[in-house]
């Protein structure tokens, strides 16, 4: 089982969190040729698959987890929480920083540090949502299938 969970927090001004990965629904099709895929959540977000788990506490989250073969998540909760139960994901990066809020055991993918904002300590309310600014869903298989490769 691959945990997927798509979206950040949401913004305060209602525009798209630039941290969300715009190519989901294509690369949940390439994931489900490779195992089963669980979304984990809050209400009210895009449901991508049809096992969506809505509003797990933490603990619930951290058991998930741990049954989970590996995860995806865009820069969010769900990378501390993996990294704090000791579990290996992929990370989808964008605007913030990998060398500063991600975790080395990862696999972070950036597309391109020309991308970054440069106060990385600001509201997230003034940065605009890019897709240029995330690699492509091919990018993502590739990095999971060595991922399954070296577990």
């Amino acid at each position: 089982m691959i945990i997927i969970s798509p979206f950040a927090k949401p913004l305060k001004n209602g525009k798209q969190n630039p941290k969300n990965y715009p190519y989901w629904k294509e690369l949940v099709q390439e994931l489900h040729k490779i195992m089963h895929v669980v979304q984990v959540g809050v209400e009210g977000e895009e449901q991508l698959v049809p096992d969506f788990r809505k509003d797990l506490s933490v603990v619930g989250l951290r058991n998930l987890l741990q049954e989970a073969t590996t995860w995806i998540s865009c820069d969010s909760f769900i990378q501390h929480l993996g990294w704090e139960c000791g579990k290996k994901g992929i990370v989808l990066w964008s605007v913030s920083d990998p060398l500063i809020f991600g975790h080395p055991e990862n696999i972070n993918l950036l597309r391109n540090r020309k991308y970054l904002v440069e106060d990385q300590f600001r509201t997230w309310n003034e940065v605009e949502h890019d897709p240029k600014k995330f690699v492509d869903p091919e990018f993502v298989v590739k990095a999971l299938n060595e991922l399954l490769t070296f577990e």
